[in-house]
C-alpha cells in the first residue's frame, strides 16, 4: 500500500506516548524525525517534507489538546489532519454526463485504468465507454476489447486505423450514446515531443471535460518533471495513482499532485477491473494509521453482495468485528469476500483489525489466495453442519473423510483448519478490546461528518 512504511512506524512511534499527558518537544521531534525518515523513503520531494514536519512539530507543541485527550491522540490528530491536507481532495467526477481523456508514459496502467473506471461508473448507474487510441504500442486495441468485455461496458477501437486523432473522432461519434466515454492515449518510455504533439491533437478533437494523468505508484522522484509537462500541455485535472498492490513506495505521485495543483482520483490495484477505488482523503489516510475505513469497506459489502445475489442483511460486517467467526460463515462468506478483493486489504478497512494489530501477525496470517478459498469452499461442502459450527471437534478419521468427498488432499482440509484457526485468534485478540472500547470506537468512525469515510466526529476515530 502507497506510504504503508509510514503507517506502520509512525503507529510505533506513536504508541510510545501511550500513557503520557503531556508531551515535550523531544517527544514531538521523535515523531517528526520518523514522519521525515518514511517520507523520503517513500520519494515525496524534500520541500514538501519539510513543510509538513514543521506544521506538526509547531500544532503539537502550540496547540492544547481538548480536556480528557492524552498526548498520543492529540497528536495523532493533528498527524491525520496534516496528511489528509498533504494528499488533498478527491478529484470532482459528478455522475453525470462527461468525456475524460488519460494521459501517461507507457507502462503505467492507462489501458487498464480505463477499462477499470468505466467498471467504476457502469456500478454507479452510467453507461460508459472505453475510446482507445494508441497506435504504438502493440497488443493496446486487443488488451483494451479484453478488458472492457471483461468489464462488461461499450469499446471503441480501430487496429486497422494508424492515425489516433481519426479514431478519436471516429470514436466519439461511435459512443455518442454513452453518458461516460473515457479516451485512452498512447504512451512512451519517455516524455518525447511526438507524444506531447499527439496528446495535444486529440485533446483538441477530444475537448474532454476532464484530463487524468495516469502515474505508476514506483515513479518515484522523476513524477514531478513528468507532471509538469503534462500540466503544460494538456492540462491536468486529477491523477489515477495505480499499482499500489506491489512493493510500491507512491510518494512521487503525491509530489506530482502538489506540483501540478490537481488532486488524485482513483487509487488502483491489481489485474481485475474490480481493483479500484475512489480516492477518498480522510479514509485513505485513517487506513494508513490503522483507523479503518468503514465507508470503502461498507461498498466493498455492497458489491459483493450484489455480485453474489445474497441480501446485505445477511452479511453484516460487524460480526467479524465481534469475532463470530465459525467455519459455518466462512462457508456462508466465502464468495463474498472473494469479491471483496484480498483479506489483508478488508481486514485494514476494519477499525482496529488494520495497521498496528495487522503488523502483529505472521506474515501469511491473511494470505487466502483466491485459489486456496476455491479449494476451501470445496472442502467445506464435503463437512457436515457439526463441523462447520465446531471444526475443534474434527480429527484424523474427519479429515480422512472430508479430503475424500471434497476430492482434495488431507492437507488442504488441514491448512483450511489452521486459516480458520489463525483468523479466530485475530477476532480474539480484537475482542479483547470489550465490548465499550469497541462501540465507541465504531461510533466515532461512524460519526465523522461527510463522505471521507472515517470521518473525525469530534475527536474523530481517535480512541485510546
Amino acid at each position: 500500500m502507497v506510504l504503508d512504511d509510514l503507517g506502520s512506524s509512525l503507529r510505533g512511534t506513536l504508541d510510545s506516548l501511550r500513557g503520557k499527558s503531556r508531551i515535550d518537544e523531544e517527544d514531538v521531534e521523535k515523531v517528526v524525525k520518523e514522519i521525515q525518515r518514511s517520507l523520503l523513503q517513500a520519494d515525496v520531494d524534500v520541500s514538501l517534507v519539510m513543510e509538513l514536519s514543521d506544521s506538526i512539530k509547531e500544532r503539537s507543541l502550540e496547540e492544547e489538546p481538548p480536556g480528557g485527550t492524552t498526548a498520543r491522540d492529540h497528536v495523532l490528530r493533528i498527524v491525520y489532519e496534516e496528511l489528509v491536507d498533504l494528499v488533498g481532495e478527491s478529484t470532482d467526477l459528478p455522475l453525470e454526463e462527461q468525456t475524460i481523456m488519460l494521459a501517461g508514459l507507457q507502462g503505467s496502467g492507462k489501458t487498464t485504468t480505463a477499462a477499470k473506471m468505466a467498471w467504476w461508473f457502469s456500478k454507479k448507474g452510467l453507461r460508459p465507454a472505453v475510446i482507445q487510441t494508441d497506435t504504438f504500442r502493440p497488443g493496446a486495441y486487443e488488451q483494451a476489447k479484453q478488458m472492457c468485455e471483461r468489464a462488461e461496458v461499450d469499446f471503441y477501437g480501430d487496429p486497422d486505423e494508424d492515425d489516433p486523432v481519426t479514431i478519436a473522432r471516429d470514436g466519439l461519434e461511435a459512443t455518442a450514446d454513452a453518458d461516460v466515454r473515457i479516451v485512452d492515449t498512447a504512451g512512451r518510455h519517455a516524455l518525447e515531443a511526438d507524444l506531447i504533439d499527439e496528446i495535444e491533437e486529440i485533446e483538441s478533437v477530444v475537448q474532454p471535460d476532464r484530463s487524468l494523468l495516469v502515474l505508476d505508484a514506483a515513479i518515484g522522484q522523476g513524477a514531478k518533471d513528468q507532471a509538469q509537462q503534462f500540466e503544460d500541455s494538456v492540462g491536468v485535472s486529477g491523477v489515477v495513482i495505480t499499482k499500489l498492490d506491489g512493493t510500491a513506495k507512491g510518494g512521487g505521485a503525491l509530489t506530482a499532485v502538489n506540483e501540478t495543483d490537481s488532486t488524485i482520483a482513483f487509487l488502483g490495484s491489481g489485474e481485475t477491473v474490480q481493483d479500484i477505488e475512489r480516492f477518498e482523503p480522510s479514509g485513505f489516510i485513517s487506513r494508513l494509521l490503522g483507523m479503518g475505513d468503514l465507508k470503502q469497506l461498507t461498498e466493498r459489502v455492497e458489491r459483493a453482495m450484489e455480485e453474489t445475489g445474497e441480501e446485505e442483511e445477511d452479511w453484516d460486517p460487524e460480526d467479524m468485528l465481534k469475532g463470530e467467526f465459525t467455519l459455518k460463515d466462512m462457508q456462508r462468506q466465502m464468495s463474498a469476500m472473494s469479491n471483496m478483493g484480498p483479506l489483508d486489504q478488508v481486514m485494514d478497512m476494519i477499525p482496529g483489525m488494520g495497521g498496528g494489530l495487522m503488523d502483529q501477525l505472521p506474515d501469511d496470517a491473511m494470505d487466502v489466495t483466491q485459489d486456496r478459498m476455491r479449494n476451501f469452499e470445496v472442502v467445506m461442502d464435503s463437512m457436515t453442519d457439526e463441523e462447520l459450527e465446531n471444526p475443534r471437534a474434527i480429527g484424523a478419521s474427519q479429515i480422512h473423510r472430508i479430503a475424500t468427498g471434497s476430492g482434495q488432499g488431507e492437507e488442504t482440509v488441514r491448512e483450511l483448519l489452521e486459516q480458520h484457526k489463525m483468523m479466530a485468534r485475530t477476532m480474539k485478540q480484537f475482542q479483547g478490546m470489550g465490548d465499550g472500547d469497541m462501540q465507541r470506537m465504531m461510533q466515532k468512525m461512524q460519526g465523522g461528518g461527510g463522505g471521507g469515510g472515517g470521518g473525525m466526529g469530534g475527536m474523530g476515530p481517535f480512541g485510546d
